[in-house]
Order: structure tokens, then sequence, then C-alpha cells
């Protein structure tokens, strides 16, 4: 028959063993942990900068570096308004009585042919996932997302209309490409 002390030894060795795969699992969890905040944290910057970029633009601060960027008076060229605005097409404009969707991207000007073709058919809103459909792309989130963010900055500048969240329609008065404004 087994001694007391025997059996006592055998648990706290069990015991002892125990606590030290629960150690390791805590400092792999601990490692885990770390990696994924990292990781988080590179997401929320990474957020940030695309809200930065994809944001309205400040008036004030496109004056302010166009002003910095200005040549010198008495240099050989002087700065034209064309070399100082932005990329031809890389910018998405308010929409105002008489401008064309020619100014805008393709990407741009497909959204609002989509949406100009539904409401000539007395069709409804679309949504982004619908527009990626007809577009032929993969309903992904990643896609549909992208197709969101483009729909909201025309939203936005007065091109389109969201009546309802997340269904878009053409703004009044504003008609497709190539139909004019």
């Amino acid at each position: 028959m087994p001694s007391v002390v025997g059996l006592l030894e055998q648990r706290e060795l069990g015991a002892r063993r125990r606590v030290d795969e629960l150690r390791e699992e805590a400092d792999r969890v601990q490692t885990e942990l770390a990696v994924a905040e990292r990781e988080w944290e590179e997401w929320v910057i990474a957020r940030s900068r695309v809200g930065e970029v994809l944001g309205p633009v400040d008036e004030t601060e496109d004056h302010a570096e166009a002003e910095r960027v200005r040549p010198a008076e008495g240099q050989a060229e002087e700065a034209s308004p064309a070399s100082m605005a932005a990329k031809p097409k890389s910018q998405v404009p308010v929409w105002r009585q008489g401008l064309d969707a020619s100014v805008l991207s393709m990407d741009y000007q497909r959204i609002l042919q989509a949406l100009a073709d539904r409401h000539r058919l007395h069709q409804g809103p679309l949504t982004c996932q619908e527009m990626a459909v007809l577009f032929g792309l993969d309903a992904v989130p990643a896609k549909v997302e992208a197709l969101r963010s483009k729909a909201k900055r025309l939203v936005a500048r007065g091109w389109l209309a969201e009546r309802q969240p997340g269904r878009f329609t053409l703004a009044r008065n504003v008609t497709g490409p190539g139909g004019g404004s």
C-alpha cells in the first residue's frame, strides 16, 4: 500500500506540471496578444490615413499649398493657374449647373451612367453590391466598399443622392455622362 507522503508527492508533481503547462500557455497567449495588438494598431493607422486621403479637401490648405509652391516674382516662368490645379480628373469637383460628367474619372462616370440608365428606365436606386454585380465585379466586401467610397464622395459633392442609407440615385438635375447637366 502506497504511503500518504508518496501520494501527496505524486499529486504535487502533477500540480506542478499543470502549473508549468498553464504558464507556457499564458506566455504563448501573451505573445499572440502582443502581435494582434500591433496588427490592430497598424489597421487603425491605415484606416485613419485612408480617411484623410478620401476625406473632404480643406480649401484653405489647398490655397496655402498653392501659395507655397508658386514661384517667386521675377522668375523667368510665371505660374499659370492650370499648372497649379489638380491633375485632370484626379478629384471629384462639386456639381454645379452646366458641369459635365466628363470632368470625372472613368470609375465615377461609370457609376453615374449606371444610375442614369436606372433613372431613364424609371427603376429605383442602386446599392453598391448591385453596382458591383452590374459592373461585373465580384461582390466581395473590398470591391463593394470601394464602390461605396466613390458613391459617398459623389453624394458629398452633389452628383448623387442617398435618400435611403446605402441606396444611391442621381441627384436632382444631374444627368449621366454624355447627357449634359
